[in-house]
């Protein structure tokens, strides 16, 4: 518990270290049409402080898990050439693509799999419509997807520009200002453990395996489990878990959420803060008028159903309107005005102007009174610290408002049942001015 505790610490204390490379978020990860891709195996760090061996796709060497997220424009023609260093054959498949060819290599039971790294195989489609979809191994999926062979894939809309065109389907019904995934995935130790075994042994890796047992004991987001969704890229003990599960954002600001089910349970993502709005699920824009880019039949939940196999493109919103209190303070703590626009809000701040100069409607304990958590800035408003005794706070740069983001199948918030961890995160909500990379 206090490594957790220690590990938590380092990973909220690095968003002071966040570089500031613009001001929009985006999606990290490589861009085609074009992909070398490797199967590989090496070790992963579990939110425990444990390793797991696993397997991935690897791009300019190291294998990561999850796989790299491939970011293509819609008409490009995708070629992926994969090669494999692995003991068994594998491959990739590519839900939502129409008109996959694969050639090379040897005939598998889904589609042409490598068994060797003089055994290429190259997959060739034509990214027709835009969205989020997954893409995973052919081969012993039960298996394979389990040991790490997962990944993303991103079909940008024609006519996308990250400065001036931010949209997920090429109309305005799916615009954002920032975008993040979340693709979800879990892993059961005992399969691990008996893959290693069998490679040290001369064993082939499926020896002994029973898909039908299986029970996970560790549950990702990004392929990170918490504390270590909010690290930074970069963190000396997961070379091979580059991608983090941070999202931050401003009030007034819209934040896409790319969410895959990309292991084999259904798990329940609930984000604290507001509701969330799907538009979009497997690639496929909620509209009532196909082609309209009008999400007409959007829904509106404060919990994502996130299904194996499945993609939902989801808008998160907060604004702090109808609070009944002011979020900047009132005036005399924190001297601002609020200039409304047509639909309410501050043209800069995002302030909701019928709650401005209104006080915080109850009073706050006394400071011998409180617990203090390192995400406490001293004071209930955003952006404005307060007294903190000495060695309390340091986790809230900017003074933000931290909302949990989980899975609300409890088990799945524990890294080998210690607690926090799993498949959680935290969304910032940042106060106007902070740049966001």
């Amino acid at each position: 518990m206090i490594k957790i505790l220690r590990r938590l610490g380092q990973a909220l204390g690095a968003l002071a270290l966040l570089a500031s490379s613009g001001a929009w978020a985006v999606v990290d990860g490589i861009a085609g049409p074009t992909f070398n891709l490797t199967a590989k195996a090496d070790y992963i760090t579990a939110g425990d402080g444990g390793s797991l061996l696993a397997w991935g796709y690897a791009v300019n060497g190291q294998m990561q898990y999850p796989g790299p997220t491939l970011i293509v424009n819609q008409g490009d023609t995708i070629t992926i050439n994969l090669t494999n260093e692995l003991p068994m054959p594998v491959s990739m498949v590519f839900p939502g693509q129409s008109g996959v060819t694969a050639s090379g290599g040897t005939s598998g039971l889904l589609t042409q799999e490598s068994s060797g790294l003089a055994d290429v195989v190259t997959y060739t489609f034509t990214a027709s419509q835009p969205g989020t979809y997954l893409y995973h191994s052919g081969t012993r999926p039960d298996l394979q997807v389990e040991m790490g062979l997962v990944g993303a894939l991103i079909v940008r809309p024609a006519g996308f520009d990250v400065a001036t065109n931010r949209t997920a389907y090429g109309q305005p019904g799916s615009a954002y200002d920032h975008e993040y995934l979340f693709l979800l995935t879990e892993m059961d130790f005992q399969v691990h453990e008996q893959v290693a075994i069998n490679l040290l042994t001369g064993l082939p890796p499926e020896t002994g395996v029973n898909s039908a047992n299986f029970s996970s004991e560790y549950w990702f987001i990004n392929g990170r489990a918490s504390p270590d969704t909010m690290m930074a890229a970069g963190a000396p003990w997961m070379p091979t878990q580059p991608y983090n599960a941070m999202p931050r954002m401003r009030p007034g600001e819209k934040l896409l959420m790319r969410v895959i089910g990309g292991g084999r349970d259904l798990h329940p993502l609930h984000h604290h803060g507001n509701n969330s709005r799907t538009i979009a699920r497997d690639g496929r824009l909620l509209e009532s008028v196909p082609g309209s880019g009008n999400p007409d039949l959007a829904v509106s939940d404060f919990t994502l159903k996130v299904v194996p196999g499945s993609t939902t493109d989801a808008v998160f919103e907060w604004t702090g309107k109808g609070l009944g209190w002011d979020i900047y303070g009132t005036t005399a703590l924190n001297p601002h005005t609020c200039a409304p626009d047509a639909d309410g809000f501050d043209v800069n701040t995002r302030e909701w102007c019928a709650d401005h100069n209104k006080p915080l409607p109850v009073v706050l304990p006394n400071q011998q009174d409180l617990t203090f958590g390192g995400h406490w800035s001293g004071s209930p408003y955003l952006g404005v610290f307060g007294a903190l005794p000495p060695g309390q706070g340091g986790l809230n740069p900017n003074a933000g408002y931290f909302h949990m983001w989980h899975s609300h199948t409890e088990k799945e918030i524990t890294n080998n049942d210690i607690f926090p961890g799993g498949m959680m995160t935290m969304v910032i909500i940042e106060p106007p001015g902070v740049d966001i990379p």
